[in-house]
């Protein structure tokens, strides 16, 4: 087991020299990097070490990247990017709906990539308390969010959320009573507002669109059947208003 202070990167690419490239980048960024050639021994890698973060190849031989992706996430809520030369609407829709956070194509822009990688650094999250009833709690229709260790709870119970669809949910809390915007929601989302100068292409909003309806799912109904989260059409989102 790596010590806590770590931070610890898998990447799981069968191509050496690209491998090669992603692991300077991310020990550049401050990473620990352990490499893997395949779906399954990127699993491995998974389960005995714990990652902060996962760079997925999508095109591996063997086990693919959208099935390993599948088995990555019965794992662990890390930040997973995938990096495809497959960059098809479909592709991107699959994977982000199969839990990646991103989803990057190839050829990529290095400066792009370290942008992508250090704001899932920003998005680390901090240790769990052992007491759920401590202060710093966000509370709305049932819903119950601590910004600061990165916990969410539905009528009580534990939920396993992406850092993606947490980002999400607790930008929505910000305030919770408040249109948020689709340009807005992508940029605090990839929480970085500065690197790309604030571009939201029509590729992230997609990804936007798929992040929120996977975190409906998750997060299910109010108790009279309504979203959680209501679309505010030509704008973007916001909580629904707790009905009484």
């Amino acid at each position: 087991m790596t010590e806590t202070t770590e931070r610890v990167a898998v990447v799981i690419e069968d191509d050496p020299d690209i491998q090669e490239v992603l692991e300077a980048i991310l020990i550049e960024a401050g990473f620990v990097v352990h490499l893997a050639g395949t779906g399954a021994e990127g699993v491995a890698l998974m389960q005995e070490l714990h990652p902060t973060l996962t760079t997925l190849d999508v095109n591996m031989p063997g086990m693919d990247g959208f099935e390993t992706l599948k088995r990555l996430r019965r794992l662990s809520t890390s930040s997973i990017i995938m990096i495809s030369a497959r960059f098809d609407e479909i592709d991107v829709v699959h994977g982000l709906s199969a839990g990646a956070d991103d989803f990057v194509a190839k050829p990529f822009r290095t400066a792009e990539l370290r942008a992508r990688i250090d704001a899932a650094l920003r998005r680390a999250p901090l240790a769990a308390p052992t007491d759920p009833k401590e202060s710093g709690w966000l509370q709305h229709d049932g819903l119950r969010l601590h910004v600061d260790r990165r916990l969410v709870q539905v009528n009580g119970t534990a939920l396993l959320l992406t850092r993606s669809e947490f980002d999400l949910l607790a930008s929505l809390f910000q305030p919770e009573n408040r249109v948020h915007t689709k340009h807005e929601l992508v940029l605090q989302v990839r929480s970085d507002n500065f690197a790309t100068s604030g571009l939201v292409t029509d590729s992230d909003r997609r990804s936007l669109e798929v992040h929120v309806a996977n975190l409906r799912k998750k997060i299910g109904r109010s108790a009279d059947g309504a979203d959680r989260i209501e679309t505010v059409r030509g704008v973007g989102y916001r909580l629904a208003p707790a009905r009484s």
